[in-house]
């Protein structure tokens, strides 16, 4: 299956930095939102943040594949959608992370609806930047 949504980011922290900062709840929290996170397959958690008009601001999930420190898979249900993201992590030779997104699953509807999957490549993109900025402080 194709994913929806495919980014790649670069960091020259280690790939132990990065899979702590996608694994930690606290960490997690600096660049996403706040959570209840736990990096166990089958654990139950939540995104959370402050809700608007549209939405309640919770993003209901399942951590499915925890392949430490390559993979990480969790499910991603929010306003009525039901996706995938999978996270993989490579270690380049000069010692660079690249850091893979996936997210796919997002309905027919939701990808005909104009400007919807772009909405999601760019918050993921936006929260890529935010991770930088929190690997550099780590």
């Amino acid at each position: 299956m194709k994913p929806d949504v495919s980014l790649d980011y670069q960091f020259t922290s280690s790939i132990e930095k990065v899979w702590n900062a996608l694994t930690d709840s606290d960490t997690l929290a600096k660049w996403i939102w706040s959570n209840d996170f736990k990096p166990v397959v089958g654990h139950k958690f939540q995104f959370r943040t402050e809700p608007n008009e549209w939405w309640n601001g919770i993003v209901d999930c399942e951590v499915l594949v925890v392949d430490e420190p390559h993979t990480l898979s969790y499910t991603w249900l929010s306003a009525g959608e039901s996706t995938t993201v999978t996270w993989t992590l490579k270690e380049g030779s000069d010692g660079t992370v690249h850091l893979h997104l996936d997210q796919f699953g997002f309905s027919e509807t939701t990808k005909s609806r104009p400007g919807a999957i772009e909405g999601a490549k760019y918050a993921w993109t936006n929260n890529g930047v935010q991770l930088e900025k929190v690997l550099a402080e780590l």
